[in-house]
């Protein structure tokens, strides 16, 4: 192996244990515990090698919001793949966006919480478009156009505002199954 390709495979190895320290830090610490300097220190290389990858705690944020957008994406794939009714794909992706935001809390925070350096909308980096995409194809049968990013945009927001309030308890528990069966029916509704 040349030496040009060792500096190169071992800079994308760099590159990928800051995200991933950064994202552990933030599951275990919450992300106002992820500083460059903490990063520095717990991947055992100076903050100029830090700064040298990344330009900012935004720009890591960035990178972890796209990593997750990557995984928020094959698990709405997953999701709509094993339904066998339209019904059933709603309720598959309601549970599978849910799903992800719990566990993954941090990286969830990194996609549509916090501050990034990444660009939403129509030009936004193709992970968050597959992601998007993957809440899209629910509607696409009985959409297109403007329309059919409308419905995609009302069952997000749905989404986003049903997985930040269950975090954050201001949701009951025991009506968790209620909350999924009627945002299921709205989107048969206008499906």
């Amino acid at each position: 192996m040349s030496t040009q390709l060792r500096k190169e495979r071992e800079r994308a190895q760099r590159h990928q244990q800051i995200i991933d320290t950064a994202r552990e830090l933030a599951e275990a610490e919450g992300w106002d515990a992820v500083t460059i300097r903490k990063l520095a220190e717990r991947i055992e290389y100076s903050q100029p090698v830090l700064y040298s990858h990344f330009a900012n705690k935004a720009a890591i944020l960035g990178a972890v919001a796209l990593q997750g957008c990557v995984e928020l994406a094959e698990e709405l794939r997953r999701a709509r793949e094993a339904a066998t009714t339209r019904t059933e794909m709603f309720d598959n992706v309601a549970r599978a966006y849910l799903d992800f935001a719990a566990a993954n809390p941090a990286r969830y925070d990194a996609i549509f919480v916090l501050t990034t350096d990444l660009t939403f909308g129509l030009d936004a980096p193709q992970p968050l478009r597959d992601a998007f995409a993957g809440l899209e194809a629910m509607f696409s049968s009985g959409a297109e156009g403007d329309e059919l990013g409308a419905r995609t945009e009302v069952a997000w927001a749905s989404l986003h505002g049903i997985a930040t309030l269950e975090r954050s308890d201001r949701l009951r528990p025991e009506l968790r199954e209620r909350r999924i069966a009627l945002l299921v029916e709205s989107w048969a509704a206008f499906a």
